[in-house]
């Protein structure tokens, strides 16, 4: 089993939380997606945790992090992320960005190239079309709505209070995107459980998930990721397991122009990087580079 720690860094209002695999080699940031937790990159720690040091932080606003202010925003999330790597030794060889840790990444390469060697974007990155129904300055309640859309249950378990850890579990078993079960999945799902019974809640905050919604869509600049060598790695499957995937084929290609795009089959959005076969597409990605140069 691959050592597994925990710390926390200086930051902005506070202290950041993270979660660490392996103790020697070169630095692999992971950065988890809008509701997630730093335990969602387990399966890609216990992989790459013998030849390198995968640090993974509970982003600003979610985990243990949950109490760090306002402001939220790639910008913000960005500059915690250049915090992390230089305190723990940076720079990164390689950052790995699931979901909306991938627009965390190109906002880091973008801000601070010097810290960051390369971008594996996991299913996130790529700004988001908002539905064609609204108008080109969308309000917080057209993001909020969005973002209800795009993500689903993940977003409104953000409202709901839960009775007891296993009733919050059993929610998580409902998830369509989550029928295989796993011990690292139990993990991630406890991890993200705060408050006392029976008014239990998701450590993420859903100011902080509203509050960096409207940097995913297509409303405001996005950074290029091709300030670094980078390569997106797409879902076949979707947020609730269906067929197609978050993004369309070829959005990604239209998007992110020069970086190369690989489907990772057998997969949604949530087991390419909880699932073994995800974690292992990412962690091949990891090791043998391939990008943009």
């Amino acid at each position: 089993m691959t050592a597994y720690s925990t710390g926390a860094v200086p930051v902005r209002g506070g202290e950041l939380t993270f979660g660490q695999w392996g103790e020697t080699g070169p630095l692999v940031l992971a950065v988890h997606g809008i509701t997630a937790n730093h335990l969602a990159f387990a399966p890609l720690g216990d992989l790459l945790g013998g030849d390198f040091r995968v640090v993974a932080p509970d982003l600003r606003g979610r985990g243990r992090s949950r109490d760090l202010p306002e402001p939220y925003g790639m910008a913000s999330h960005a500059a915690d992320m250049a915090a992390l790597i230089e305190a723990v030794g940076g720079p990164a060889q390689v950052v790995v960005g699931h979901s909306m840790g991938g627009w965390v990444a190109t906002a880091l390469a973008s801000a601070r190239p010097d810290v960051v060697g390369r971008l594996v974007l996991v299913d996130g990155g790529a700004p988001l079309p908002l539905p064609p129904d609204l108008g080109a300055d969308p309000t917080d309640d057209d993001i909020a709505a969005a973002v209800t859309a795009t993500v689903g249950p993940a977003y409104e378990r953000l409202r709901q209070t839960f009775p007891t850890r296993e009733a919050y579990r059993d929610l998580f078993r409902a998830h369509p995107a989550l029928r295989d079960w796993t011990p690292e999945i139990e993990a991630y799902v406890d991890y993200d459980l705060v408050g006392e019974s029976p008014e239990l809640h998701s450590a993420c905050r859903i100011e902080a998930a509203l509050g960096d919604a409207r940097d995913l869509y297509a409303v405001t600049p996005s950074p290029s990721p091709t300030a670094v060598p980078s390569v997106f790695l797409q879902a076949e499957r979707g947020m609730l397991d269906e067929p197609e995937g978050m993004y369309a084929v070829g959005y990604p290609e239209r998007q992110l122009p020069g970086t190369p795009v690989e489907v990772v089959r057998g997969v949604n959005h949530y087991t390419i990087v909880m699932g073994p076969t995800g974690a292992e597409a990412v962690a091949q990605r990891v090791r043998t580079g391939r990008g943009t140069d």
